[in-house]
């Protein structure tokens, strides 16, 4: 039974996603490490959120910018884990078309937003480094707040026209989204009128977006990697290092499945749809599971006042 807009299209009511097409006997099972998974990402980034806010000599743009990425992380992977361990547990699949538009708002509106404060963190990293006496005046309070500002408005502002544009489309009486959250080509195939707008849309924010984000990041950390083989001291430069490889790995850790998804949606017809489904649910999962790790276990400043937190609490 379709619903009929105002602009005329019609949608179904409700969708049902299918989680993982050919693994539907696996689901029941390949839910515990994402349960877990989502567990240790939730505890692991309130920490960080806790101990960011209640420490006053954190309260500078690098441990702000990792206040912005935890935060994130927590909306990423809340507003897809729910949902899929009640569909890998439940078979609880059914979503109703506006609730799974919201849901792809929020799913690629803050992949877009941690593309964005990963950059910012490598602006951070090369500024700190490459003009640490000018460090404090160009990365001031007001600064990062409108950093932070703009990388939400931009993800606002590219996910939005998307969104809009399937609320209008007419959708075939096929319902089913062979996914276990709703992402935006998975949405657009059930589209029965032409989808290319649609698709070159998404295929231009992927590319513009991460594409921008990954040439300043390159840029930055050759930038530093150049200051900090200048650097007289071995010492020095090893600390220089040791910051910069937990943001190299944790770059990596977002950007290659992300990319992988983005790519295989469009053009690895070749590659199983399991394959294609299951890195999706990696770069939901892995950097929100990663990240507050190891920040907490890689940053000296960091790792003791969480100590002295978890004393406080009897943990």
């Amino acid at each position: 039974m379709s619903s009929v807009n105002s602009t005329g299209s019609s949608h179904p009511p409700t969708f049902f996603l299918l989680g993982i097409p050919g693994l539907e006997k696996e689901q029941f099972w390949i839910a515990f490490p994402f349960c877990i998974m989502y567990i240790i990402a939730l505890l692991g980034n309130i920490i960080l959120l806790i101990v960011i806010k209640t420490e006053s000599s954190l309260h500078e743009p690098m441990y702000l910018f990792l206040a912005m990425l935890a935060f994130t992380d927590l909306v990423l992977s809340t507003s897809v884990l729910p949902k899929m361990l009640a569909i890998f547990w439940w078979g609880s699949g059914e979503i109703g078309f506006i609730s799974c538009l919201v849901q792809l708002f929020f799913v690629h509106n803050f992949t877009i937003v941690e593309s964005g404060v990963l950059m910012a963190m490598a602006l951070d990293r090369y500024f700190a480094i490459c003009h640490p006496l000018r460090y404090s005046s160009i990365l001031s309070m007001p600064m990062v707040a409108a950093l932070g500002s703009l990388v939400l408005l931009r993800g606002v502002l590219m996910v939005s026209p998307g969104c809009f544009l399937l609320r209008r489309k007419a959708f075939c009486q096929h319902r089913v989204i062979s996914n276990s959250y709703c992402e935006n080509m998975a949405v657009v195939k059930l589209v029965c009128e032409d989808t290319r707008v649609n698709a070159a849309y998404g295929l231009f924010v992927a590319i513009i977006v991460t594409g921008f984000d990954i040439i300043v990041i390159a840029v930055s950390y050759t930038m530093i990697l150049r200051a900090v083989l200048k650097l007289s001291s071995s010492d020095a430069q090893l600390k220089a290092f040791n910051t910069c490889v937990s943001h190299i790995f944790v770059i990596l850790a977002f950007y290659v499945p992300a990319l992988f998804s983005t790519l295989t949606h469009r053009f690895g017809h070749s590659i199983p749809q399991q394959v294609h489904i299951l890195v999706a649910h990696l770069y939901m999962l892995v950097p929100p599971t990663l990240n507050p790790i190891i920040y907490g276990v890689r940053t000296k400043q960091l790792r003791d006042k969480i100590a002295v937190l978890l004393q406080k609490k009897g943990i």
